[in-house]
């Protein structure tokens, strides 16, 4: 195994400590020739569809990249924001507001966000953070909920870039927060607000990104942590339990995905009389096009076209600072036993050059 041409090791240089939060990702831009890209990436993870490549390949370069990238551009380019892709500007903001709270906290660390899929990739921002002085990184994947499609593809990535780094920084690795008080507090704040504003629906249905029922079988705790998420929010926003509806979303494929699948759900409660629903998808903590487009226009055109009356799109935590203060408590409780809260003193540093230098170090 050949090593990664790595960044010039500076000696003296001081040791740092980095949180890295990671989301899926995005195009670079509304465009076929983009979402090609991104989608060849993407869809070519093993962790995301578990068909032998033998069977998939064919099937994914020879029909999906040829005509999904211009019907998923035309999505992309109905939410895109002024700044960019709405996944990365809130992305980035969550990034810039934790190292804000951390740094208000007393730790000096560097924070940062990378995409598993896309820019800015988790490879080139590791190597950053080690050009940085990063020996100790904290990494953040930007998902609640446990699945292997998600969070364990991150842990791919990541020891990949590992397995060829010459000097590995010591890794912490987050795994899940479904039921973390913080996240589940600012999911509650953002639903009270939504209702102090609009008032309150029939029903409030929680909708969340859905995987395939294959999953839940090998032991994915997935769907059971969609559950707890939503079984604690319900208990904090004090609901009955006719009034909260769990469904699962983007469906691919013919095989059996989680089910109840969300919009089949609202056609059925439109049908049976139910006017208005309020539907928030707590499993993103940022819009995207599945909550933006899938669910703020499509469903809510499907639960109109069944004969509802109101639907309600509440918008995900963003750069809620209800939010930002929970995933920096997150993060907090995490860093916990590295030494986060000494600054670097510039004339031990500038000594420890000086040292390295006289005994025969070069840069």
């Amino acid at each position: 195994m050949s090593f990664r041409a790595e960044p010039a090791y500076h000696h003296g240089q001081p040791a740092r400590t980095a949180v890295l939060l990671v989301n899926l990702g995005t195009p670079d831009a509304p465009t076929p020739r983009a979402l090609r890209r991104y989608l060849a990436e993407f869809l070519s993870d093993p962790r995301v569809v578990e068909i032998p490549r033998l069977a998939w390949w064919p099937i994914l370069h020879g029909i999906i990249l040829r005509t999904r990238p211009s019907r998923s551009a035309a999505k992309y380019a109905a939410v895109w924001m002024p700044e960019g892709s709405p996944l990365a500007v809130w992305t980035a903001r969550q990034a810039a507001g934790v190292a804000e709270q951390l740094a208000a906290h007393g730790h000096h660390v560097v924070v940062r966000h990378a995409m598993r899929y896309g820019n800015p990739g988790i490879p080139k921002v590791m190597d950053e953070l080690r050009e940085q002085g990063a020996t100790q990184v904290l990494v953040l994947p930007l998902y609640p909920q446990y699945a292997a499609a998600t969070t364990a593809s991150v842990g791919d990535k990541l020891l990949q870039w590992a397995c060829r780094a010459r000097r590995m920084p010591a890794l912490r690795f987050v795994a899940e927060y479904h039921d973390d008080a913080g996240y589940i507090a600012a999911l509650a704040a953002r639903v009270r607000a939504h209702w102090q504003a609009f008032g309150r629906a029939e029903r409030l249905l929680l909708s969340f990104h859905g995987v395939p029922h294959q999953s839940l079988l090998l032991g994915d705790p997935y769907h059971c942590q969609c559950h707890k998420t939503a079984r604690l929010l319900g208990e904090q926003l004090g609901l009955h339990r006719n009034e909260l509806i769990v469904t699962f979303q983007s469906r691919f494929g013919k095989a059996r995905w989680l089910e109840p699948y969300t919009e089949p759900t609202l056609v059925a409660l439109a049908s049976q009389g139910i006017k208005r629903v309020d539907v928030m998808c707590p499993g993103f903590v940022a819009d995207c096009l599945e909550t933006l487009e899938e669910i703020a226009q499509e469903a809510r055109t499907a639960f109109i076209g069944a004969g509802g009356q109101a639907f309600r799109y509440i918008p995900c935590l963003n750069d809620d600072p209800a939010w930002i203060a929970a995933l920096a408590a997150i993060a907090e409780r995490q860093l916990q036993g590295w030494d986060t809260r000494s600054a670097p003193d510039a004339a031990q540093l500038a000594r420890q050059r000086e040292l390295a230098l006289a005994m025969g170090a070069t840069d």
